[in-house]
């Protein structure tokens, strides 16, 4: 700085700052040997607030508008300077200027697999990543607690301490929710929504205000991603008999069809291995009957099919997730009159918890339970 530019700047009569940035959260006012110039002219503008400090200590606020710097509208600096009598001469400050924008689209995201508790799956690890808005609220605070006397304070100051925030506390309110993992997805704005009341009083102990929270993904290791695949292929497929008798057709017309098996001949061989291999995969899920200590099939008879898979359900009890049960459980729980058909009822599969009596299974085991006795 030349000696004509100390001399200008020797007593400020302008006091402003004109953001021109998009990450700047407080910024400090440049001046010569700290000397302000009473009656001095300080414009805040909208999305702004300026702080004065003295000897380290916050004094006046001031938000948007143009003031005159005089003893009248300066109340603290007043007292804490001891002018009783009005004061004239330049006096000594730290000016800070405080961006009450909101500093959206900031990211959060777990590094690590977090392991949680599902009702379904049992110990399962989550994935989570998505972003959230953020404001200052309180500036004194904030620069007392946070940002202190730095000439400059960013985003990138305080994001990595925010997002540790956002992860350890927004996890720890997914597993209180208890929300099921397959369900998340469809339950994205409540779980924002519990997370941002569960880390906003963190914020605001900082002087930050949360404006917004938002989940964009949740998802679990690639393994255990295929082995749902899986199980929803399974689902999609449904009665295999019907399957294999389909997989059957497709491989005789393809066989059929086959130019290299000769013509007219081939055709018929085709078909005839065809209607061959329709009857093998019919003879494979054919039921066997076995009467007493029939001896077990011989090598190279037929396989009998595997067993089905048993439905199971969970039932809500007094808002309380029970389960789950299968057919034979859930019939007995019908027949005592533990389970009734105005009960939620939920199984995979389920977008969400249903009356036991809109499913096909338990509303068919309903209508074989007999009413109560009259006058029992």
């Amino acid at each position: 700085m030349g000696l004509l530019d100390k001399i200008r700047n020797e007593f400020i009569d302008i006091i402003e700052w004109v953001d021109d940035t998009k990450d700047t959260i407080v910024w400090k006012f440049p001046r010569y040997q700290n000397e302000i110039k009473m009656g001095a002219q300080l414009t805040v503008r909208e999305g702004q607030a300026a702080v004065f400090m003295n000897e380290g200590r916050i004094a006046d606020v001031y938000y948007s508008g143009r003031y005159e710097l005089s003893t009248q509208n300066m109340p603290i600096m007043t007292t804490l300077q001891g002018w009783k009598y009005g004061f004239n001469s330049p006096f000594k400050a730290d000016v800070f200027f405080v961006s009450l924008r909101q500093f959206v689209n900031q990211k959060w995201g777990t590094n690590n697999p977090i392991m949680l508790r599902d009702a379904e799956f049992g110990p399962v690890r989550l994935r989570a990543f998505g972003n959230y808005a953020f404001s200052v609220k309180d500036p004194g605070l904030f620069i007392k607690t946070i940002s202190a006397t730095n000439p400059t304070f960013t985003v990138d100051d305080i994001n990595e301490q925010l997002r540790n925030i956002a992860v350890t506390r927004g996890m720890d309110a997914v597993a209180e929710s208890r929300i099921p993992v397959l369900d998340l997805a469809s339950n994205y704005d409540e779980v924002s929504g519990l997370i941002q009341q569960k880390i906003s009083p963190e914020f605001e102990e900082i002087g930050l205000l949360l404006n917004k929270f938002l989940i964009e993904n949740v998802s679990l290791p690639d393994e255990v991603e295929k082995v749902l695949d899986k199980r929803s292929s399974m689902g999609i497929v449904g009665d295999l008999g019907a399957y294999a008798q389909y997989q059957a057709a497709n491989a005789m017309e393809k066989a059929a069809e086959n130019p290299s098996s000769g013509g007219l001949m081939g055709a018929g061989m085709g078909a005839g291995l065809g209607m061959g291999m329709a009857g093998n995969m019919a003879g494979v899920f054919q039921e066997r009957k076995f009467e007493g200590n029939q001896p077990a099939a011989q090598e190279g008879a037929a396989v009998p099919p595997p067993l089905p898979v048993q439905v199971a359900y969970y039932v809500a009890v007094n808002n309380k997730q029970e389960g789950p049960f299968d057919m034979t459980q859930l019939k007995d729980m019908i027949a005592s009159g533990k389970l009734t058909s105005n009960m939620l009822v939920w199984k995979a599969g389920f977008d969400n918890w249903i009356a036991a009596s809109q499913t096909t299974d338990l509303a068919l085991l309903f209508q074989q339970t007999p009413p109560p006795i009259p006058g029992a």
